[in-house]
């Protein structure tokens, strides 16, 4: 059935199927773009035997080429009269390549079915513009929350100029993060674990604390067959450079960068001990004795971080909470009991701050997930 021959629901119906597929495709290099989202496209074309996927493409590693880029490539002369979609408004200023909407009009797309909108002054409501003056039919926020939750990093660090903050905790049937002395403690399981794993391949940063660097001494890596490369940057908050040099984090530097947030003041002879070791320092600033963590992030944006994963302990925790600087909160919660001397959580399910909504939660075996989401 050709496309003129549908109704507006099964034209509807048909567009939030495709953009499911470029969202599910645009995850393929999320926290591996730079400062550039992830951005999902497909070229879609229908000759009347009904719709066929004829290019697609994803944002490459480092940021470029844009996924317009690669999905009309692929596509070639068959892009011309197809249906693009693209998960995130095409870019419309020049760069080291010319604007992604130009793109897709010199290539004779007819139709462009788009989700997310570019925060981006350069962009926000100039790609769709462009396609609009040149006659092709553009259709807007189709799945345009399921769009901003996937690419929340880079739109919060458009609009706030620092990472998304996601805080994942895994806790105990008692609400219990760990046990006081003894290092780390098992709290889910395998499946758990590695859906943490998967996390942390989609994350640009892990931060700790330097209590939890101490008392775990954690890689903090991807321990997942094929994706070891995907290991974010690990981030200490470390005031006083107390992490050892004999760390596991210290020991990976050369495989995973490391960095530490230190103050001026702190010992000049355990920075450069650190420093030919490969461990890179961020100066903090202080407030009421501990880290400025508005700041810090400032600082981790600067770096071109969009989204940093903090499974730092109690104290960190509850420092990003106090701050309102949380933007998305996951628990793990294992089914057994920690009892006495255990840690007490900051956060639990029954007590998720007022702006989160609930995004969605699942079982892993004994293990469950739950996950809430503050609105850009």
């Amino acid at each position: 059935m050709a496309r003129s021959e549908r109704s507006t629901a099964e034209q509807e119906v048909l567009d939030r199927r495709y953009m499911a597929a470029a969202l599910r495709l645009s995850r393929k290099n999320a926290g591996r773009t730079s400062t550039n989202p992830s951005v999902g496209t497909l070229i879609v074309r229908d000759d009347g035997d009904g719709p066929m996927i004829v290019g697609s493409g994803v944002t490459a590693v480092g940021g470029r080429p844009h996924a317009e880029t690669e999905a009309l490539a692929e596509a070639g002369e068959l892009a011309r009269g197809a249906t693009a979609y693209v998960t995130l408004e095409p870019c419309a200023h020049h760069g080291r390549t010319p604007p992604c909407a130009n793109a897709l009009v010199s290539a004779g797309v007819s139709r462009v079915v788009g989700a997310a909108s570019d925060p981006d002054p350069r962009v926000s409501g100039k790609g769709y513009a462009i396609l609009h003056a040149a006659g092709v039919e553009v259709v807007e926020k189709v799945l345009a929350a399921e769009a901003a939750e996937q690419m929340a990093g880079y739109l919060i660090r458009s609009l706030k100029k620092r990472p998304e903050v996601i805080l994942k905790l895994a806790l105990s049937s008692d609400n219990k993060i760990g046990v006081r002395g003894e290092g780390q403690v098992s709290i889910t399981g395998d499946i758990a674990r590695r859906e943490v794993y998967l996390m942390r391949a989609e994350a640009d940063g892990i931060l700790i604390g330097i209590g939890t660097a101490l008392e775990d001494d954690p890689a903090l890596t991807v321990r997942l067959p094929g994706l070891e490369s995907r290991s974010p940057a690990r981030i200490v908050l470390d005031r006083q450079i107390r992490l050892p040099e004999t760390s596991k984090l210290v020991a990976g530097v050369d495989r995973v960068p490391l960095y530490i947030a230190a103050c001026a003041e702190a010992d000049p002879h355990r920075r450069a001990a650190l420093e030919r070791a490969g461990v890179r320092f961020i100066g903090t600033e202080t407030y009421e004795g501990d880290i400025a963590l508005p700041e810090l992030l400032e600082d981790l944006a600067a770096l071109g971080m969009a989204s940093v994963l903090v499974e730092g302990g109690a104290r960190v925790a509850k420092a990003f909470l106090d701050e309102q600087l949380v933007d998305r909160i996951v628990l793990f919660r294992g089914p057994d009991a920690i009892g006495e001397g255990g840690i007490a959580s900051p956060i639990d399910a029954n007590n998720i701050p007022p702006g989160f909504r609930k995004l969605r939660s699942m079982r892993f075996g004994e293990d469950t997930y739950a996950e809430w989401i503050r609105d850009i």
